[in-house]
């Protein structure tokens, strides 16, 4: 049986301290059970103590870093992080939690038709009502990365603002407070999910086919 979710109670954030201090496999190693208790446990709860209202689990995130092809070679990454089937995203490090939806990571294909879907006049129009809103309620919305509006589109375009985004996201951030070692977590998480539905019916709509 599933163990409730009652918050992150251990001492994660010394956890996530101590392995950015030493950030190597003997000391992993040594404070396994440490992770495994106090770091990924309280997330597969929160996550499922979710499921009922947003879909199971897609991931949770594993504690070694891909360094195949990256310049710094550390091998564990300093937070742990999840997703659900119905768009959201929660990432606990020592600085606190994260809560976040929309579109991180696009295809080719997505990215194409997310374009396409901002440059049309009602599909864009809408995108722009939907981010507005978020705005309003005090979340982050981020996305942009191109210095120019990419071809075939105008420079001048409306929405090119949007059209230079290579992807679209909100999040919010909590520093680390007592309420994160309480079942509040789940509460908090959830209202950020429910405040991006109308973001996710869009990218569902538009460029999940």
């Amino acid at each position: 049986m599933a163990t409730a979710f009652s918050g992150w109670k251990g001492d994660f954030k010394g956890f996530f301290l101590g392995l950015r201090a030493n950030n190597n496999k003997a000391w992993f190693d040594a404070h396994r059970r440490q992770y495994e208790d106090e770091v990924k446990a309280p997330m597969v709860a929160l996550l499922a103590a979710l499921e009922a209202e947003f879909g199971p689990a897609r991931r949770i995130s594993r504690p070694n870093r891909d360094i195949r092809f990256s310049a710094d070679k550390s091998p564990y990454k300093l937070n742990i992080y999840a997703d659900c089937e119905g768009g959201g995203y929660v990432a606990l490090d020592a600085e606190g939690l994260v809560a976040a939806g929309g579109r991180y990571m696009v295809d080719d294909a997505q990215l194409k038709r997310l374009r396409e879907a901002t440059a049309s006049d009602r599909s864009g129009k809408e995108l722009v009502t939907v981010i507005a809103a978020l705005r309003k309620k005090g979340y982050d919305v981020e996305g942009q990365e191109l210095k120019r509006v990419p071809p075939p589109y105008a420079q001048d375009h409306p929405r090119g603002d949007l059209l230079r985004h290579k992807r679209v996201f909100y999040w919010k951030r909590w520093p680390v407070e007592p309420w994160i070692a309480t079942a509040k977590v789940r509460e908090k998480v959830a209202q950020v999910w429910r405040d991006g539905a109308d973001l996710e019916a869009w990218m569902t709509k538009h460029i999940d086919r």
